[in-house]
């Protein structure tokens, strides 16, 4: 049994959430969305809160109530203040730039890499080697730097290639004769 989907969320005063049929909206001011609601559960709105409750209690269902909560209150996140993740370029002539929703990658090839960045996605570089991606829908901006990192993942004996701000790369010692 689930103990998240149990928990209340709260919705603050700047979010609106109105619910129609089996879709909930989340309006805020960075923008809306929508979340189409499982058969199995049930959806109330009371107090400025909202809470989610299973119709039949099998562990599949509660499995499916907590994933939904968790996705919820990202969404309220994601309207009321955003997503940001950052991408560190390390290499030596590795740099970015961005024009027009196009994001474009110099990494080392002979070629550079053009990235279109989906609707609902905004990116920043605001030094060369330094990507930052800005979302209201927290699974597109992963799956977005996970992509742009897909192109040149850090290798483990010198570092080079895209990385996360905070991820931590262990530097492999070199064969020696």
């Amino acid at each position: 049994m689930s103990r998240i989907a149990k928990l209340p969320i709260e919705i603050p005063t700047e979010v609106v959430v109105s619910l129609r049929k089996k879709s909930i909206f989340i309006e805020g001011k960075k923008g809306k969305l929508e979340f189409f609601i499982h058969n199995c559960l049930i959806i109330e709105i009371k107090k400025n809160k909202i809470y989610i409750k299973v119709g039949k209690d099998t562990s599949k269902n509660w499995s499916i109530a907590g994933t939904s909560r968790a996705i919820l209150n990202n969404m309220i996140l994601g309207v009321k203040n955003g997503f940001v993740k950052k991408l560190i370029l390390f290499g030596v002539g590795y740099r970015a730039s961005v024009k027009n929703s196009i994001l474009e990658l110099f990494l080392g090839f002979s070629h550079s890499i053009k990235y279109k960045l989906p609707e609902g996605i905004l990116a920043e570089c605001k030094k060369n080697s330094q990507i930052l991606i800005k979302g209201i829908d927290k699974q597109k901006v992963g799956q977005v730097a996970a992509e742009i990192r897909s192109y040149r993942p850090p290798e483990p004996y010198k570092g080079k290639g895209i990385r996360y701000s905070d991820e931590i790369i262990k530097i492999k010692e070199t064969k020696k004769k």
